[in-house]
Parts: C-alpha cells; sequence; structure tokens
C-alpha cells in the first residue's frame, strides 16, 4: 500500500478496495460493514432498514441530463434499492466554496426536489457548511439515506442465495454518465449527444420484487463500472460468472469515444445502471418486466453464475477468445460522481 493518498483510491476499483481494506475495515470493520454491500443492512427494533451515504464531488457540476443534485439523490436511492429496502428518507449536506452563485445552488436544490419527488422520498434533515475560496472545488454534497427491507428480502444484498444456473441481467446501455461528463469536461461533441443516465432505479426494482421475481443480488453499476461489480461478486460468494461481450449494451458513440481515449467500457461508470443476479426460471420475465420501464427498456442478458473458474469472471469475446475481467486498477477518469 502507498504511502499517500492516490487519484486510483477513489476510483471504486482494486486500489478503493485495498484502501477499505488495510484502513477503514482494519479499524471500523464489524458484522454489519464486513458485507461492504451498497447500504448497511441491520435492525431498528422490529424493522430491518438499509442505511446508505455517500459524497459527490463530480467535475463538472453541470454535465449532459443533470447536475451534482440529482446526481446525490439519485446515487443514494439506488444504494438503498439494490438492498431491496423501499427508501423513505434523505439527507443533505452541503459544502459550498466561497463564491459560488446562489442562482446555481437553487438550480442544484431545484433538481433534488424534483428527483425526490420522482423516486417518492423525502429530504428530511440536512447541513450547510461555507468555505474560503480554493478550500473546496465549487460545491460538495452528502447524502445519506434510509429504507425498509421488508421480510424476505435481506438476502439480496450479501448474495447468499447466488447459485450455478443464475441469469446475470443489465438494465440498458452502459457507460453513458462517464461518457457525458467526459464531454463536458473536454467540451466534445458527438453527432448524437450522449447524456448522463443518472436516474432513480427504486420504482423499476420495486415492480421486479412485487412481481415475485427471484432476485439473488443486485448492485448498482457506479464507479469500477460492471466489470469491477462483476469482478467483487465472483470473489466475494466463490462463484464463476460467464459473460458475452457481443450481448454488452454500449452506444455507439460511447464505444467510439472509449476507443479515442483508451478507455474499457466494461469500467465506465454509470448513474441509472442496476446489475441483477436472477434465478433462471425468472430471468426471461424479469427482462421483459425491465423492458417495460423507461429505466429498463434496453435491459438485456448479458452472462450467467457457472460452477467452474471459482472466483474468476470470464468474457467470451467478440473474436472467439476468453478473457478474464478483473477489477478497475488505477482510474479511467476521477472525479466522475
Amino acid at each position: 500500500m502507498t504511502k499517500t493518498i492516490l487519484i486510483g483510491h477513489g476510483s471504486g476499483g482494486l486500489m478503493t478496495t485495498n484502501l477499505i481494506r488495510d484502513v477503514f475495515l482494519k479499524n471500523f470493520g464489524n458484522t454489519i460493514l464486513d458485507h461492504l454491500s451498497d447500504a448497511a443492512v441491520t435492525q431498528a427494533g422490529k424493522e430491518t432498514i438499509a442505511f446508505t451515504t455517500d459524497s459527490f464531488v463530480v467535475d463538472p457540476v453541470f454535465f449532459p441530463g443533470g447536475n451534482i443534485g440529482n446526481l446525490a439523490v439519485c446515487g443514494t436511492v439506488n444504494d438503498l434499492s439494490v438492498t431491496g429496502a423501499t427508501p423513505l428518507y434523505l439527507s443533505c449536506g452541503f459544502i459550498i466554496e466561497e463564491g459560488f452563485s446562489i442562482n446555481e445552488l437553487e438550480k442544484i436544490a431545484s433538481a433534488m426536489a424534483d428527483e425526490a419527488k420522482k423516486a417518492g422520498i423525502q429530504i428530511v434533515t440536512g447541513d450547510t457548511k461555507v468555505v474560503k475560496k480554493g478550500q473546496c472545488d465549487r460545491i460538495f454534497i452528502n447524502t445519506s439515506g434510509i429504507g425498509i427491507i421488508a421480510p424476505g428480502y435481506t438476502h439480496i444484498s450479501k448474495g447468499l442465495h447466488v447459485k450455478a444456473g443464475d441469469r446475470i441481467i443489465v438494465n440498458g446501455f452502459l457507460g453513458d454518465h462517464e461518457i457525458a461528463i467526459l464531454a463536458a469536461r473536454e467540451q466534445l461533441e458527438f453527432d448524437q449527444p450522449v447524456k448522463s443516465d443518472v436516474a432513480p432505479l427504486n420504482h423499476m426494482i420495486g415492480e421486479l420484487l412485487n412481481a415475485g421475481i427471484d432476485i439473488h443480488f443486485m448492485r448498482d453499476i457506479t464507479r469500477g463500472g460492471i466489470g469491477t461489480v462483476l469482478s467483487e461478486l465472483a470473489g466475494k460468494i466463490n462463484i464463476g460468472i460467464t459473460i458475452d461481450e457481443s450481448v454488452i449494451p454500449v452506444r455507439e458513440q460511447v464505444a467510439g469515444a472509449c476507443e479515442i481515449y483508451g478507455f474499457n467500457p466494461l469500467y465506465l461508470a454509470n448513474e441509472g445502471k442496476v446489475m441483477l443476479v436472477i434465478a433462471e426460471k425468472d430471468a426471461k420475465k424479469a427482462v421483459e418486466l425491465l423492458r417495460k420501464n423507461e429505466y429498463g427498456r434496453e435491459a438485456r442478458m448479458i452472462g450467467e453464475i457457472t460452477d467452474t473458474n471459482r472466483g474468476k469472471v470470464i468474457m467470451n469475446s467478440v473474436i472467439g477468445s476468453k478473457r478474464i475481467i478483473d477489477k478497475l486498477t488505477g482510474e479511467q477518469l476521477p472525479r466522475i460522481c
């Protein structure tokens, strides 16, 4: 482990994993935190609750398809939702640099209010700090959220029911958010503009749960991309995963940007995408239900859980070869969320 923090420690990939293990788990480790799920699952009286927190430092603050405000709300709602929880309440803390435009702050707050209404949750508490010019890059936001998990869903965040034959599904095109941030930062223009996929997924996920779909695991695909999410799952519960490159949904513009900048689309960040592990018997129905929702119209089955190659993710490439997909090392593009 390095002696100083590097930008790659915020990538969501291997360096982040090592930092969490070597510093935070070493000091904070307990039976709840050790699961390292998107939200802590614990008891509050008779209720099972999900509790999560996240900080947002995206650059630029405004980008195609959204801004730091709706990103903060959606990110926290989605972290709760992938545990099987119904999100209820959010907090928000603002760290604002002296000189920041109040007009822009109003736009951010309005976006947060709109997104909260769309998700059906309330922002119920918060905090504001102002720092001197140069002590913060315009505005940072922290959000925390609480939701209730119904009986029968507590296994989802832990992956306890994942088994060979389960299918792996994503709800649409991957990498839109990171390329939208890149385009805004570098003033890139595409024939068809790429917008961030930022969206609250709680209602879409709730439709699957209410339909009785047998969901064995969920994770929102943010920093580190689908490659890191799959690698973490394979290592966490010592199963094999096989995916098919030919069916992984990536827009032509996103693929083109990856070629120019040397990015791998499997490691691009998203803010409105979820990876689901579904029992084989329900996989086709799950895709059909997802495609009826505005945030799942391009849902695809991209792979399955296997008994072979335990702890590894194997991708069948479009040229007929096989590749091992590991966690992202380093940082493709910093300050994406």
